[in-house]
């Protein structure tokens, strides 16, 4: 029997409780986590379908009908719905007014087929007010947004499908072992990258002085630098081109020349004013802020990366404290303008506030405006103040910053007035020019709110610091005294930032700001850049990646048609491009493109080792490898001689690596493969050695002493042995890394043994009789007793710490030496669980848990960004996904291969039609996965158990 609840389906659990408490007991809400479905892997596709729906789970030659199943992780939220659905008198589907929310809400009208009344509710914010009026002004669902939402998804398989194995075969993977991929909006990120640092390589400095001086009346001085010497311009950084040339006629002084100016102007002592210029100005405030702005802002004040950024909005959001934070538009409501500029003449005054309402249009190329801008919720914004104490600290600093950049665009302009003193001087027979500025603001306006923060520019060592000017006329005559010559070099452009990239990608009209901060995710994960404080550093496996990309997909990497295909989907969205006729001309070619196909199809031949080869001097290439990049140096009198290898430091950037540099790691004394001595006990050689990871000791078998340079203790290289008879692989030498605290240059014959008899056992506990050794591991040293561990403090007491030192360590909590509690965190009870939740330290990272739970704080997340509703949230979100499925077992998925027809206002009927031939497929497709799979769970085991004893080797 029908309760006649309505149920309404929301994104995220957060959202779900707060919803459900404005709705009251007449709704049912529940969450979704998210998608319910995507694009099947290929061993999820029955075999009758797999001919059509080949390795991308789309058939290409039928209107690239894609092929979803619901994901393993949500047929427990799915069978929950559908449950609640039995139950249900109206469907609301409240997920987000967006393209990717259109999906989510397509892909559950789908899945659950309900046959009671469907809606689609949309909301901004989450206030009360907002979702009882969403409650009221329900529409039907766009599927035209579906449409440009379901391209894109289709496009991206393509794409990253059909030239990431390029990249595989071609390049390889990253030093960490990730394998390599190519997303659309993600190269053309990561060329941008590539192509700064490249400019960065190519840029040649130039040097120039500049003179400084104080010119006082009286007691106020003020400071003055030199413009013009004998009516011509001084030098500045902006004279100079990338390559280190003058772009127009100036004076350049050296040091030489500088000094003794400045000594002339010092011993002249006198400057004459001949002009004084003053010029009055305004200064609009900024627009409120988009998904992009806010990002770059975040970067800037509150040193947050991009995906943190998105992480304390969405917390927001969700808990009623801002509008949807996933927007491109300017705009503000009438509400919302009118709660700005009430605040602002609370806090600053009557003329805080222009006589009318600030309208701004957006600047972004592709703005998708079906929200406002961001903003703080409500009709009457709260202050900072007053939600202190309901915000963690970096939500409270993100809300000030969203509420002050909201209060501010709403305010009046500021005024300033900026004065020019221009001054004459002559020295040593030259007439030098000096000038000095000054701002100052009569009317502050929406200063008294909000600065804006900027990115690292050049040439900022040019720029006059503002000051306070006194009040002087022409013709005044000033004291000029201590006039200073300061050296300068150009500088090549800044890398860029997640803020700067980000503002780039949008200038550049490339990818949708709601995607920026995964896109960066990526580009970190998969070891194409590194984070230096706040740049971004490429590596050399990005060159290969990039090169590789513009040599064999020039268009695809374009950046103006990279943004003309956000135009396309913009389109699609309108209704103005059919889906199935823009991604066949895409594929498969048309006029304008030659067509995804028809390139990966004509690629011919690509060479892996120039591709991977970037040469840095007449004798040294930069080669990336297997293990990283290394210089290949070779030697000019014996060009067919192989080759000289020589490591490339870890933290050296690309731009770095100069000509200077390389002949630097060239000419440096090689510290391995020294011998050591011989071991007593078995006679084996002891040589220390260099490698990628660091120098470490190894025992090798005796070789001949003539090979062995007398002088430096050098093993000289074997000649290369005949071709013969493969033999049975020689056990491998035992090997031992040399401590952090230990140099490869001093390491002496005792020591090295030392090592090589790790680990040490300390002694045996006398309750289990179990031994307890002491060792050094991939986490650092630490003690060994069965299957429990105690880490040590440093790499010395693996040789120092005595059996009732480690006693005491073991009868201590795990994490007692360093802190009372093990967790890094602790928050109130689960509202589910009823447990404390707690954030811990694992072994393999920060994780949360509430006794039963546990889920990984993703890579990149601070342990300060987790909330008590952050954390609630992972939680829930963990548990809707499930147990992880075992291997080597199929799971039941539920499948639909959707439609054309299915979009139209009769897709039930279609689905309901098509949806038997689905189940029928779907249970064939088990039967025939689960008998290949039982071979395959065997195989997998054996390969665990592999991977364990291997691991427990390699701790030895």
């Amino acid at each position: 029997m029908s309760s006649g609840k309505k149920l309404v389906i929301v994104e995220s659990p957060t959202k779900m409780r707060s919803i459900q408490g404005y709705l009251g007991d007449e709704y049912e809400v529940l969450s979704s986590v998210g998608h319910i479905r995507d694009l099947a892997d290929k061993r999820d596709i029955p075999e009758k379908d797999r001919a059509a729906y080949g390795k991308y789970s789309i058939d290409i030659d039928n209107g690239f009908d894609p092929y979803y199943v619901v994901s393993d992780r949500k047929t427990k939220t799915v069978s929950e719905l559908k449950r609640a659905l039995k139950n249900a008198s109206e469907v609301l589907l409240a997920t987000d007014e967006d393209r990717e929310g259109e999906a989510i809400a397509w892909h559950l009208l789908e899945t659950l087929k309900p046959k009671v009344p469907v809606k689609r509710m949309v909301f901004h914010e989450i206030t009360k007010d907002a979702i009882r009026a969403a409650v009221d002004r329900t529409r039907e669902l766009d599927l035209a947004l579906v449409d440009a939402q379901e391209t894109r998804r289709i496009l991206d398989r393509l794409y990253g499908w059909d030239v990431s194995p390029v990249l595989w075969r071609k390049v390889g993977t990253g030093a960490s072992g990730q394998a390599l991929s190519a997303g659309r909006v993600q190269s053309a990120a990561t060329r941008l990258i590539v192509d700064r640092e490249r400019e960065r390589m190519a840029f040649v400095s130039a040097d120039y002085w500049s003179i400084q001086a104080t010119a006082a009346r009286e007691a106020e001085g003020f400071s003055v630098r030199l413009v013009r010497l004998d009516g011509a311009p001084l030098a500045t950084g902006r004279d100079f081109d990338d390559r280190g040339q003058l772009k127009r006629a100036v004076v350049v002084l050296d040091e030489k020349g500088a000094a003794a100016l400045a000594t002339a102007i010092d011993a002249s002592g006198e400057a004459r004013v001949t002009k004084v210029e003053a010029k009055p100005g305004k200064r609009r405030p900024y627009a409120p802020f988009t998904t992009s702005t806010l990002q770059q802002e975040a970067g800037r004040k509150l040193s947050m990366s991009a995906k943190t950024t998105m992480s304390v909005a969405q917390s927001l959001y969700e808990r009623g404290y801002i509008t949807y934070m996933r927007t491109d538009s300017t705009n503000l409501s009438a509400q919302a303008v009118t709660a700005a500029r009430e605040q602002a003449v609370a806090l600053y005054g009557e003329k805080a506030v222009p006589l009318k309402p600030r309208v701004y249009a957006s600047k972004s190329k592709n703005a998708q405006e079906a929200h406002e801008a961001i903003r703080p919720s409500g009709e009457q914004f709260r202050t900072p103040k007053q939600v202190a104490g309901e915000l963690g600290r970096d939500e409270l600093r993100m809300y000030e910053l969203i509420w002050k950049r909201t209060v501010a665009s709403q305010m009046a302009d500021a005024e300033f007035e900026t004065t020019t003193v221009t001054l004459e001087a002559h020295a040593d027979g030259r007439t030098a020019e000096f000038t000095a500025s000054g701002t100052v603001y009569t009317f502050k306006g929406f200063l008294d709110a909000y600065e804006e923060g900027r990115d690292e520019r050049r040439r900022d060592a040019d720029e006059v610091e503002n000051q306070s000017l006194p009040q002087v006329a022409s013709g005044d005559r000033l004291a000029l005294r201590d006039a200073e010559a300061k050296g300068h070099s150009t500088t090549p452009p800044p890398r860029y930032t997640e803020a700067s990239l980000v503002k780039a990608l949008e200038e550049k009209g490339i990818g949708r700001p709601s995607t920026f901060a995964s896109i960066i995710g990526v580009i970190l994960d998969r070891g194409y850049a590194t984070k230096r404080g706040q740049a971004l550093v490429p590596s050399w496996l990005a060159f290969s990646v990039v090169r590789l990309l513009e040599q064999h997909f020039g268009s695809l990497v374009d950046y103006d048609f990279t943004a003309a295909l956000e135009d396309d989907l913009d389109a699609i969205a309108r209704g103005e491009q059919k889906r199935v006729e823009w991604l066949r001309s895409f594929y498969f070619g048309s006029g304008e493109h030659p067509g995804l196909r028809n390139i990966v199809d004509n690629l011919g031949e690509i060479d892996a080792r120039a591709l991977n080869a970037t040469p840095l001097t007449d004798t040294a290439t930069l080669r990336f490898g297997k293990y990283g990049p290394y210089i290949e140096v070779a030697d000019p009198e014996a060009p067919e001689a192989k080759p000289r290898i020589v490591n490339v430091p870890e933290d050296l950037a690309p731009d770095e690596l100069t000509a200077a540099k390389v002949q630097e790691l060239i000419d440096a004394p090689v510290a391995g493969d020294r011998v050591l001595g011989e071991n007593p006990e078995n006679g084996k050689l002891i040589v220390v050695k260099d490698g990628r990871f660091g120098p470490y000791v190894q025992e090798q078998d005796p070789v001949d002493p003539d090979a062995v340079d007398a002088t430096t203790g050098e093993v000289a290289e074997e000649a290369p042995k005949k071709r013969g008879a493969k033999k049975a692989a020689a056990p491998k030498p035992r090997t031992a890394s040399v401590f952090k605290s230990m140099s490869p240059e001093t390491i002496d014959l005792d020591t090295a043994l030392k090592l090589l008899s790790l680990p040490r056992v300390v002694g045996t506990d006398p309750e289990s009789g179990e031994p307890i050794t002491a060792q050094n591991g991939r986490f650092g040293p630490y003690l060994k007793k069965g299957t429990d561990s105690r880490s040590l403090e440093s790499e010395s007491q693996i040789f120092d710490v005595t059996l009732e030192q480690a006693l005491e360590l073991y009868a201590q909590p795990k994490y007692g030496a360093r802190r009372a509690s093990s967790a890094l965190k602790e928050f109130d009870a689960d509202p589910v669980s009823g447990k404390p939740i707690r954030v811990r330290d694992g072994r393999f990272g920060p994780y949360v848990t509430d006794g039963e739970t546990n889920v990984t704080i993703p890579r990149g997340t601070s342990i300060d960004d987790i909330t008590f509703e952050r954390a609630a949230e992972m939680l829930a979100e963990k548990r809707a996904k499930g147990p992880a499925p075992k291997r080597g077992r199929a799971a039941a998925k539920t499948t639909a291969a959707k439609t054309t027809a299915a979009k139209t206002t009769a897709s039930k009927t279609a689905s309901a039609k098509k949806a038997p031939a689905k189940k029928t497929a779907t249970k064939a497709a088990t039967t025939t996965v689960s008998a290949s799979r039982s071979e395959a769970a065997k195989k997998a085991a054996a390969t665990r158990a592999a991977n364990r004893a291997a691991k427990a080797a390699g701790e030895q």
